[in-house]
């Protein structure tokens, strides 16, 4: 643990474990409930490095320590033997299934992606040094490698089972032993079996991942019941081997033909939509919209179906070409910004995501640079539709995971030259149209406008001349300087300069264009990042975290983009202040030491079309 020995220190001042009765934390701060405030050790506490003060009051016995706080309350329930969730006090978020699922499906994927993508490289070298003579198929050394290539995907089950159990709920080791069993010899593909006289239809659990998923679901819940059910003495003994004689039956007759079916059923209806529809269908859509899957965060969501396919047909029609025409395309649209920038800083910025691009890394360009410019959605729509459109007209099959310029040997497949010059057809395509429309379509005045601006607004100083980039307000009302906030967190600075603002209306209001980088449950505190690199800490209210959302509507939530002057919250500051909570809002850059000054305006009140903060760097 990164906060352990600090975590440990804590405990032992504020009287050890025996005197927690709950920790819970906000934006800045530990709030411990204590059974006996007075074993706590205050001074030592207030000593310590890391933390900003403490503040004992009839709220809670709170420890400042900043916006990293969520970091070491993770590891402080965890060494108290806490439920974050009961901790907070938060209910747990109920999901739709459906969403649940998949969400499961893609956490689950995303760490064993790491040996698929070795498989698939690994794949597109053996293809090269066979094809050339360097290594015969025949020979020893190619088979050890091959092997390593073949084992990845026929031991899917048990890299899915080790991947998924915590998430889960259930053992790893036990879910991976469940897996082992599922594939060993005497069962995987095995006809004619029963068990406790119930025939098993024959069901070959290599290559797949929906029957493990699925039983280590059903695992999860088997080993809450146990737990329940069996005494504590005898846990580590009984709890093991019932949860095993549950789910291994239950595996066999219910979930391995379950998952089977529903695999086939995948099977099923991407090949029907292909056959009717046709692949170039598929890979035109899919291509041109990547990027905006993965800022929806469900960029992983084809990889089961690709697996399924890859392990039914021995290649993939749709997917991972698609995945890299998008991505050859994203680097296209990033070149053609290159060669219409004409500020270096810019042209450093547009080279660096290109280069990631390229090799199959797209976050950096879509996070960076297509949120904030927008019309490279539009080029890479161009150039990877019709890069998708050639590949599923001719029939381009990706042969293993693989994807970026490294991933395009494996297209080669045993000897299938015409495929692999198919797929650098297509990539070319998709990277040259997205580079020329990029480049036509150019860096939108509106964004250069706005960095001139930001870059030429100028404040005289002695004989100096700063550079200032002016915020906007988020409330109407009454200024309070940040020293005057009835809370040592944001009045002594340590949080970074601001200012405060009593409010007289209930309409919150985004001061500046950016990400929103945080949002905390109780909703009366987020973060914003601007797309200058400030960092804006608004922290409604005065220990308003103690009213666990109520009285607070908010229209955004973490991840989302937002617009200066963007209607982000509804607060009913009157119900807050008839709860007994001062309503002050307090704005503060939590990043103040990357820049010269935080200056705040003189105004003794504001309305929504007064500048609040001048940042001057």
């Amino acid at each position: 643990m990164k906060y352990q020995k600090f975590n440990e220190e804590i405990i032992q001042l504020v009287g050890g474990k025996n005197n927690i009765q709950a920790v819970v934390h906000c934006m800045t701060r530990l709030r411990f409930t204590l059974k006996d405030r007075s074993k706590a050790d205050t001074e030592k506490l207030k000593a310590m490095d890391g933390i900003i003060d403490v503040v004992s009051n009839n709220v809670a016995y709170q420890i400042i320590i900043g916006t990293h706080v969520n970091d070491i309350y993770k590891e402080m329930v965890e060494m108290l033997g806490l439920d974050p969730n009961a901790a907070e006090g938060q209910p747990k978020e109920k999901k739709n299934f459906i969403k649940a699922a998949l969400d499961v499906v893609s956490e689950s994927m995303t760490p064993i992606l790491e040996p698929i993508i070795c498989a698939g490289l690994l794949a597109a070298f053996l293809s090269i040094v066979s094809l050339t003579g360097i290594i015969s198929p025949e020979s020893p050394t190619y088979q050890i490698l091959d092997a390593l290539r073949t084992a990845v995907f026929y031991f899917l089950p048990i890299f899915m089972a080790m991947s998924c159990a915590k998430r889960l709920g259930a053992s790893p080791y036990l879910a991976v032993a469940l897996a082992a069993t599922v594939l060993s010899e005497q069962i995987n593909g095995v006809e004619g079996l029963s068990v406790f006289g119930i025939p098993l239809p024959q069901i070959t659990y290599a290559n797949s991942f929906i029957p493990i998923l699925l039983a280590v679901w059903f695992m999860g819940y088997v080993t809450k019941f146990v737990k329940k059910i069996v005494p504590n003495a005898l846990q580590y003994f009984l709890s093991p081997l019932l949860i095993m004689l549950i789910t291994l039956p239950a595996t066999l007759i219910v979930f391995g033909p379950l998952g089977f079916y529903v695999g086939e059923g995948i099977i099923g209806f991407f090949n029907f939509l292909m056959n009717t529809i046709g692949s170039w269908f598929v890979m035109m859509l899919y291509s041109a919209l990547q990027p905006f899957i993965i800022m929806l965060g469900a960029g992983n969501f084809i990889m089961p179906v690709v697996a399924t396919m890859i392990a039914s047909n021995g290649y993939d029609p749709a997917f991972i070409s698609s995945c890299t025409i998008s991505d050859i395309a994203v680097g296209g649209a990033m070149l053609g910004y290159f060669l219409r920038a004409r500020k270096s800083q810019q042209k450093q910025l547009f080279g660096t995501v290109t280069l990631s691009a390229i090799l199959g890394v797209t976050e950096p360009a879509i996070y960076g640079v297509f949120v904030k410019f927008r019309r490279p959605f539009i080029a890479v729509m161009i150039g990877g539709g019709l890069g998708g459109l050639f590949a599923g007209l001719t029939g381009v099959k990706a042969y293993s995971v693989a994807w970026g310029l490294f991933g395009l040997p494996s297209y080669i497949g045993q000897g299938d030259f015409k495929n692999l010059w198919l797929m650098v057809t297509s990539v070319i395509i998709s990277f040259v149209a997205s580079a020329i429309a990029s480049y036509m379509l150019g860096i939108p005045s509106e964004d250069e406008d706005r960095t001139d601006q930001h870059e030429t607004s100028t404040k005289t100083v002695g004989d100096s001349s700063l550079r200032s980039l002016p915020l906007g307000n988020v409330v109407s009302g009454e200024i309070i300087q940040l020293a005057d906030v009835k809370d040592q967190a944001f009045s002594t600075g340590a949080l970074g300069k601001g200012i405060g603002i009593v409010p007289v209306n209930n309409e919150i209001y985004s001061p500046v264009e950016g990400g929103v980088t945080v949002v905390f449950p109780t909703k009366h505190a987020l973060g914003i990042k601007d797309v200058n690199g400030v960092e804006l800490l608004i922290h409604i209210g005065i220990d308003t975290v103690e009213l666990e959302g109520k009285y607070f509507e908010l229209f955004i939530k973490q991840g989302d983009h937002v617009k200066k002057g963007q209607k982000i919250a509804n607060v009913n500051f009157e119900k807050i202040k008839e709860a007994g909570y001062d309503p002050t809002t307090i704005i503060v850059i939590t990043n103040t030491n990357a820049f010269l000054d935080v200056l705040p305006t003189q105004n003794k009140t504001v309305s929504m079309d007064d500048l609040l903060l001048n940042i001057v760097f």
